[in-house]
């Protein structure tokens, strides 16, 4: 793994868990063995009272989600203290009742928990929803961006960004997350100005997160990189690390996806007489 110098003091994570109550022990595991500060969980498979809160309380760790019967749902984790809710769903579609998005302040940072929908099959309803949502997210990304705040944006994007980011295109061509549409979308993210913090960490060969159950795909590490932590310019220099926990993977009992996180250097100081000084000079 890539490391920059400097001190480190937020680590923060993204794990599509694919099924919190059943994968808890991964989870757990995962928790204790990593301590993210900070971690933003997808695919959560359980209705709103179902989510593991006192297991996640007794690892450490407080939480705010939004949970959805047999499908979606997201949550956010903090090590040591409550996550702050700024928003439970994306802006622009009162009657989208999927839970995909859940936002939070946490530690001078605010994070945006994202399960963007998967769109196949393509042509269809389902990739239609994929498009106009990720439109909304487009736009409040761009209002976030001009806030000028600290933000993270991390998550399951369901989006191979290049052909760079997987492991073999023909096999996946006609595949909802690899059509130029929703790479459109994502690549207008970053000419807002944010960084894709793994391709930034890693500029040749940046680290894959999934690995589809079928076709021997772990073993071979026939892998796609769909999970993302995007940074607001506010935060891009205070980028210090970052990585994915690929070995989780390969555990009994595994999500098809591995988490992954990067660190974030603490916020330098301004010296309470720096204005004086330049004045007087």
């Amino acid at each position: 793994m890539r490391q920059r110098q400097g001190t480190t003091r937020l680590k923060i994570a993204t794990y599509n868990i694919n099924n919190v109550v059943r994968r808890l022990p991964n989870l757990l595991s995962w928790l204790a063995e990593s301590q993210p500060d900070v971690v933003c969980v997808q695919e959560l498979k359980a209705a709103q009272a179902a989510f593991p809160v006192s297991a996640i309380n007794d690892a450490g760790y407080h939480a705010a989600w939004q949970g959805q019967s047999t499908w979606n749902g997201v949550a956010i984790l903090a090590r040591g203290t409550e996550p702050i809710v700024t928003r439970r769903a994306l802006p622009g579609d009162p009657d989208d009742s999927q839970a995909r998005y859940i936002e939070a302040a946490v530690r001078g940072v605010l994070v945006g928990c994202i399960y963007a929908p998967n769109g196949n099959p393509h042509p269809g309803p389902k990739f239609d929803y994929k498009l106009e949502w990720m439109a909304r997210l487009a736009a409040h990304a761009g209002t976030l961006i001009a806030a000028q705040a600290p933000v993270v944006l991390a998550g399951d994007f369901n989006v191979v960004p290049t052909d760079a980011d997987i492991y073999a295109v023909r096999s996946w061509a006609r595949d909802a997350l690899l059509q130029p549409a929703p790479r459109k979308f994502y690549h207008e993210l970053l000419a807002q100005g944010w960084t894709d913090a793994l391709r930034e960490m890693y500029p040749q060969n940046a680290p894959y997160t999934f690995w589809d159950y079928k076709r021997e795909a772990w073993p071979r590490d026939a892998g796609l990189r769909i999970d993302h932590l995007l940074v607001s310019p506010a935060l891009r220099a205070r980028l210090a690390n970052g990585g994915v926990d690929r070995g989780v993977r390969g555990q009994d009992g595994a999500s098809d996806h591995a988490p992954a996180w990067i660190t974030l250097r603490e916020k330098a100081a301004v010296p309470k007489n720096s204005k004086s000084r330049r004045r007087a000079g």
